[in-house]
């Protein structure tokens, strides 16, 4: 961790002792329990960490190591994001005091790998345009991915969500009408960007209560399992069909 500035990671309290990989360890399984002497080691190797060694060449790490291994695990698991990626916003981190983190960008095989998907299923879901074709890829692929990733395994597939995309659409074009005024203001575009995101969060919960509320009349609500049945019991994905029928 080089450069002018400092480190986003670096401990703005009172200094602490290192500590060996053993007390790195304990501090964090509680909330990684896959964590491990290899893999800190493997990602020491991949650069994404530089704990100092001590004169026996034993490593020894700082409270800054243990946040950005903290950093690098969450990223893993919470958003799969490859080394690369992960590795390119520590180094941001590493040269912006202000600690906020770069777009993600991946590329078409990361994307894949990091969602769990076939070329098929995001050819698809490119040709029903719900992702866009491109170099690169961010946040909100990663998210349309793994949705769509999720919901195939009860059949359903890209070409049923068009409608999803349809109404999103409609949805995005009325938030565009209503703020309109205020966008062709002249001055900040800060008022327009604050209604666009308050009325589309009014419509969003508005969307998602009406679903819930559809859900309640058809009686598919959270409801006490049947009599006799497990409440874990597998559910058969049963599958959509289009009006060809395929």
């Amino acid at each position: 961790m080089t450069g002018g500035h400092r480190s986003a990671f670096a401990h703005s309290g009172p200094a602490r002792a290192s500590v060996g990989i053993g007390q790195v360890l304990a501090e964090l399984r509680p909330e990684f329990p896959d964590i491990s002497p290899s893999k800190i080691r493997f990602l020491e190797a991949e650069g994404l960490i530089t704990p100092a060694r001590a004169e026996s060449g034993y490593r020894r790490f700082a409270v800054a190591d243990i946040e950005r291994l903290r950093f690098i695990l969450t990223a893993q698991r919470d958003e799969y994001l490859p080394l690369r990626v992960i590795k390119e916003r520590l180094d941001a981190l590493d040269g912006d005091e202000a600690g906020a983190p770069p777009p993600v960008a991946m590329t078409r095989s990361e994307l894949l790998e990091a969602t769990g998907a076939d070329e098929e299923i995001l050819a698809e879901l490119e040709d029903y345009g719900l992702v866009r074709r491109a170099r690169m890829y961010g946040m909100e692929a990663i998210s349309v991915v793994r949705a769509a990733v999720a919901v195939r395994e009860y059949g359903i597939e890209p070409r049923h969500l068009r409608a999803v995309k349809a109404a999103a659409d409609r949805e995005v074009s009325l938030v565009e009408q209503v703020v309109a005024p205020l966008a062709r203001q002249r001055g900040s575009r800060e008022p327009a960007l604050r209604a666009a995101r308050d009325v589309a969060g009014h419509i969003a919960r508005l969307h998602a209560t009406l679903v819930e509320d559809g859900l309640n009349e058809a009686g598919l609500a959270s409801a006490p399992p049947a009599a006799g049945t497990s409440q874990n019991a597998p559910r058969e994905a049963t599958g959509l069909r289009s009006a060809s029928g395929r």
